[in-house]
């Protein structure tokens, strides 16, 4: 089972690619882990951003993307092109898409901590969301 986590910031995915046999974690080495979305208000724009993400997910044999929820208000609240960014993954049709809330995401990690440091992943710092998101998805399968 291979999942994609990711995190959208701004009007970017932060993807981190971990895969899970037989209780082993595997982080996979990804071609492109920060994808960003150029012009979010340009229909051909959202269409090739959605191909991109598509052959990323085939190519590397993605089951299902997690994604870390953004609030919809306050102080946290996503952008327009966030969210662009977060419907063109949830309607790609090949793969299982889960949003999970920064709640369910520190509940998940309480009950099944990470086995090592995230500083000894050798993942960028700027990905520890996306990380974060993968695992207790994995975690709760």
């Amino acid at each position: 089972m291979i999942t994609c986590g990711i995190e959208i910031k701004s009007n970017e995915a932060i993807l981190c690619l971990l895969s899970k046999d037989r209780g082993l974690f595997q982080i996979i080495d990804c071609r492109q882990i920060r994808i960003p979305l150029v012009q979010s208000e340009n229909t051909e724009a959202m269409r090739k951003y959605q191909f991109t993400l598509r052959k990323l997910f085939e190519d590397y044999n993605v089951n299902q993307v997690a994604i870390k929820e953004r609030p919809t208000k306050g102080k946290f609240a996503g952008s327009s092109a966030g969210f662009k960014i977060e419907t063109a993954i949830q309607l790609i049709d090949s793969v299982e898409v889960k949003l999970i809330s920064g709640n369910e995401l520190k509940e998940s990690i309480k009950e099944n901590p990470f086995p090592i440091p995230f500083s000894d992943t050798g993942l960028k710092a700027f990905q520890e969301g996306a990380f974060s998101v993968a695992y207790a998805v994995s975690s709760s399968v």
